[in-house]
């Protein structure tokens, strides 16, 4: 989505040890006309996918999610970060690192929002080294769903989650997908 690479080129920020800040528009505050934008395009790819949920993991990908499952007219289900009082005592878990915080996170979900055979599309803001979404993969196995593709707003290919869930036979498409970042520099695939 060339968009996305130029919101990216024009507001994103290079952190240091490789993290890519688009807190401006993406995942802390919102350009809300460009997420629908997104919504429509992440529609437009899976349209055909036979999706009947949009599974994605709290807090970033949520709104991404939200916009997606409005253009397609699904359900939105998301996985929370470590068990809460107002979670069901019957949930599906995974552990899943955070490149960002640096740290492994449990997610839980309630079993009745995920059931066998829904097919679920997994939206997040970011993929690198695929361990959110691998964690919702496992969730969505342990619940007799099933997978039907993967979508991320930016994946950062040359740490290798995409290319590993891929060669499991997962369908990902990344709006941007970036090569290298280099001090200040992003390149693009």
């Amino acid at each position: 989505m060339k968009r996305m690479e130029e919101k990216i080129l024009a507001e994103g920020v290079v952190m240091p040890n490789g993290v890519l800040k688009v807190g401006s528009f993406l995942n802390q505050q919102i350009d809300t006309r460009f997420l629908v934008e997104v919504g429509e395009e992440i529609a437009r790819l899976f349209k055909d996918s036979g999706a009947t949920k949009i599974f994605t993991v709290e807090a970033s990908g949520i709104a991404l999610a939200v916009v997606a499952g409005i253009a397609m007219d699904l359900p939105v289900v998301f996985a929370k970060k470590n068990r809460q009082l107002n979670v069901n005592v019957e949930t599906y878990s995974s552990m899943v690192y955070s490149f960002t915080h640096g740290a492994d996170t449990k997610i839980v979900v309630s079993k009745e929002y995920i059931k066998p055979g829904e097919k679920l599309l997994l939206v997040d803001d970011f993929l690198a080294h695929g361990s959110a979404l691998n964690g919702l993969i496992a969730i969505a196995e342990d619940a007799g769903a099933e997978v039907v593709g993967c979508c991320v707003a930016i994946e950062k290919s040359y740490q290798n989650g995409g290319d590993n869930l891929r060669a499991r036979g997962y369908r990902v498409e990344s709006l941007a997908i970036i090569d290298q970042l280099v001090e200040t520099d992003i390149l693009f695939k």
